[in-house]
């Protein structure tokens, strides 16, 4: 993830975007989400989001350039409390 001329995001930022992300899952291309933020934010900005939420596996894009939530919290934990995972 490269963040040269980029603005870096504050932690309020990025879970905005996120939070748009896992409730609109699936309903919008990455450029509509960024034009439909609760908030404006810069797009290099939002870049370095995008980027990064893609990095740690919380998004990812269908075959069609749709923004889909991917993270399981549930999932996460289940594996995250296994004794033989520690």
């Amino acid at each position: 993830m490269e963040t040269t001329n980029a603005r870096s995001p504050t932690l309020q930022t990025v879970l905005m975007v996120e939070k748009f992300i896992e409730e609109k899952s699936g309903g919008f291309k990455k450029t509509q989400v960024f034009k439909n933020l609760p908030k404006k934010v810069m797009w290099q900005t939002f870049q370095v989001i995008m980027g990064y939420l893609e990095s740690i596996n919380k998004i990812g894009y269908d075959n069609e350039g749709f923004v889909v939530y991917i993270w399981n919290p549930n999932l996460g934990k289940k594996y995250k409390d296994k004794i033989e995972l520690r």
